[in-house]
């Protein structure tokens, strides 16, 4: 199993696929987009597969999440999911996408063995998201959501970041758009993981901030103690309205900054080119592309593996006088 010298499990793999992104969101990336990863580096189809039996045959790991950068940009993300179902004992697998391309990819992702899809949306306002954005997708993505409940993948989320000035005036909209839909939507606060390092703690929306927008039109009350477990969103039940599985409909909170949750963090990280993050901010890393290339077999990568996540730290450290940002910015990560 990975666990750590605090008694944390990690049984919540991350595995980024790709550093790139077909959107240039502003509080991830500048405009211009960035220096991808070379493209030797990245890990292959094969590789990846490996590394994720290694995490659920060896480690303990029983939920896999796709991410990036844009997952749906690699050309093989069908026959990775594929493979990752049909190891033993099989993970829960999903994707964290930005729904661009979703409803063409939608059914064969179900298809493959995927089991359900969060995709990023901070805005039903086409305009917003173009200058969220800096793209005009934002009808892609609607489509994306539509096709991915229509394949069952279900429940679909949705994650939000709220930007001071720009889409937080929103919230209650985008809520009860996602309402209507069936989706559950979760708001993100900011953190400090952008290209720029332009991450201001006085300009970030703050998750008691969101929670007084929402209750402006809705009525909202806490979800039951003991419920959240392991869950990065603290959880509110929406009073009068009716989930998509005909229970309480829900809506979430992830305050990664004002109300960490690294006490009860599950999580590990492989990045697209193949090193071990044992927390997203973290400003180390433990290689396993190039002992995986030099021959090494699974139980020594385990060991690897279990070496990196015993160190990990109490928590991110984001309110300590000497916290710096990670050099990885969150494309490069994997969210």
């Amino acid at each position: 199993m990975l666990i750590d010298t605090f008694g944390r499990r990690a049984v919540d793999l991350r595995v980024s696929l790709t550093d790139h992104c077909n959107l240039r969101c502003t509080y991830c990336m500048p405009e211009q987009g960035l220096a991808w990863l070379p493209k030797p580096s990245l890990l292959t189809d094969a590789e990846i597969v490996r590394l994720v039996g290694v995490a659920v045959g060896s480690l303990g790991v029983r939920e896999v999440r796709f991410t990036g950068g844009e997952p749906l940009l690699r050309p093989g993300l069908v026959g990775i999911v594929e493979a990752c179902a049909g190891l033993a004992p099989r993970p829960e697998l999903s994707l964290t996408t930005n729904g661009v391309g979703l409803a063409r990819t939608a059914e064969a992702l179900a298809g493959a063995g995927l089991d359900r899809v969060n995709v990023s949306l901070d805005t039903v306002d086409r305009e917003t998201f173009r200058t969220l954005t800096r793209r005009d997708r934002l009808p892609e993505v609607v489509a994306g959501l539509a096709a991915a409940g229509a394949a069952g993948l279900g429940p679909v989320k949705v994650n939000a970041v709220l930007m001071r000035g720009v889409n937080d005036h929103q919230a209650a909209e985008l809520l009860g758009w996602c309402l209507e839909r069936g989706y559950e939507l979760r708001f993100i606060e900011q953190m400090p993981l952008d290209a720029q390092h332009g991450w201001e703690r006085a300009g970030m929306v703050t998750a008691g901030e969101i929670l007084e927008r929402l209750g402006e039109r809705f009525t909202l009350v806490p979800e039951p103690e003991g419920r959240r477990g392991a869950a990065p969103a603290e959880r509110w039940l929406v009073q009068g309205f009716e989930g998509v599985d005909g229970g309480p409909a829900r809506v979430g909170v992830i305050a990664s900054v004002t109300r960490p949750f690294c006490r009860a963090c599950d999580r590990t990280r492989l990045t697209a080119d193949g090193q071990v993050r044992d927390c997203l901010f973290a400003t180390t890393e433990t290689d396993l592309r190039t002992a995986l290339r030099e021959g090494a077999s699974d139980g020594v990568l385990a060991e690897l593996w279990r070496k990196a996540m015993w160190g990990k730290k109490a928590g991110g450290g984001i309110d300590a006088p000497g916290f710096a940002q990670p050099d990885r910015p969150m494309s490069a990560i994997g969210g």
